[in-house]
């Protein structure tokens, strides 16, 4: 690292997203952290939203420096590769278009950098309390210890190995170029860029205190789309490392199955297996209600008992449909829902 002091490069991939956009952009105007000690790269992926002219006044309004670069449609990989391009930090960070910023978010990452306690790093996703109730029971789902957050990387108490994800992450631009980038494939490709970099033996960290806030989907289709797709990136993410794919990541498919089994069961033995199924559904309240309590909101609680069965069988589906089409048929790379997703 050179005397002087470095600088950030932010790097966002967007994509007709200009609404959370705008929230994202007002999130970094109010960073602690001085704004000579950071850009940020907007990589528009073919929008056609008027993403083009509003980044242009925003140019005009924010006190640090906005780069703009536009590509056709390709996809969030190839749209942050072209913004680490154009970039000047030493340290690259990536933030999601959906995403706003904690005000110390930077700060905080700064700091750390300037320590030089990590080669890459992941934080954490949270949800703030004026997020749709949707939007915050899926993010109780998404983060919490008793569904996926313990693998997602919200604290150290993990059951499976941190790979920090393209929302909240961060990379030396030395070991990014030296590695190639992002790759290929369309879903889970922050997870296989996080493995490369596992794989060169670089300090990787998670950074509790270096925290997002993820607008997530506003509706259970577009939920249900999206974690189909990450069940499907999975089994692409096993064939290319096998490392990749823990036990853990099972879990959903072994759900999902299991609960169709007792379905199914509840027609020929339904004395053994109608009670299996309340016992099951007795579980779901419990968990929804402890997060309306955690959510400080009984709407939560309503939506997580769809928001957690959709999580479930949404990736259990896509995880299975995928291990059959590779693993079974034999078929290339599986990409899942691809209109009206980015």
């Amino acid at each position: 690292m050179s005397s002087s002091k470095p600088i950030i490069s932010i790097v966002t991939p967007t994509f007709n997203r200009l609404d959370e956009l705008a929230h994202l952009i007002k999130s970094i105007k109010h960073q602690t952290l001085d704004y000579k000690y950071f850009e940020m790269i907007i990589s528009d992926d073919g929008s056609s939203d008027g993403t083009r002219e509003q980044i242009k006044n925003w140019q005009k309004e924010v006190l640090f420096k906005l780069v703009y670069v536009f590509q056709k449609n390709l996809g969030p990989g190839v749209a942050r590769n072209n913004g680490v391009k154009v970039s000047r930090g030493e340290l690259i960070v990536f933030i999601d278009s959906d995403c706003e910023a904690d005000k110390d978010w930077l700060k905080n990452i700064y700091s750390s950098f300037l320590k030089n306690e990590f080669d890459a790093f992941g934080g954490p996703d949270y949800a703030k309390d004026d997020f749709l109730p949707v939007q915050r029971a899926i993010n109780f789902s998404m983060t919490s210890f008793l569904t996926t957050g313990g693998i997602r990387g919200h604290n150290n108490k993990m059951v499976g190995k941190f790979y920090p994800r393209s929302h909240n992450m961060g990379v030396k631009k030395s070991i990014f170029d030296k590695i190639g980038g992002f790759g290929p494939l369309r879903h889970g490709q922050d997870i296989e860029l996080s493995n490369r970099i596992i794989n060169k033996k670089a300090v990787v960290m998670l950074l509790e205190d270096v925290i997002v806030y993820h607008r997530r989907r506003t509706t259970l289709i577009k939920f249900f789309r999206q974690v189909f797709n990450w069940g499907v990136a999975r089994i692409n993410l096993a064939k290319i490392d096998n490392k990749m794919l823990q036990f853990v990541h099972v879990l959903p498919s072994i759900a999902t199955l299991a609960f169709l089994g007792l379905i199914c069961g509840s027609f020929i033995a339904s004395k053994l297996f109608v009670p299996l199924i309340l016992m099951s559904f007795m579980l779901l309240f419990i968990l929804c209600l402890y997060g309306g309590v955690k959510s400080k909101s009984i709407l939560v609680s309503f939506y997580l008992f769809a928001v957690i069965p959709f999580q479930v069988f949404g990736y259990g589906s896509g995880f299975i449909i995928a291990f059959t089409r590779r693993y079974i048929l034999g078929h290339n790379v599986f990409t899942g829902f691809q209109k009206k997703y980015y």
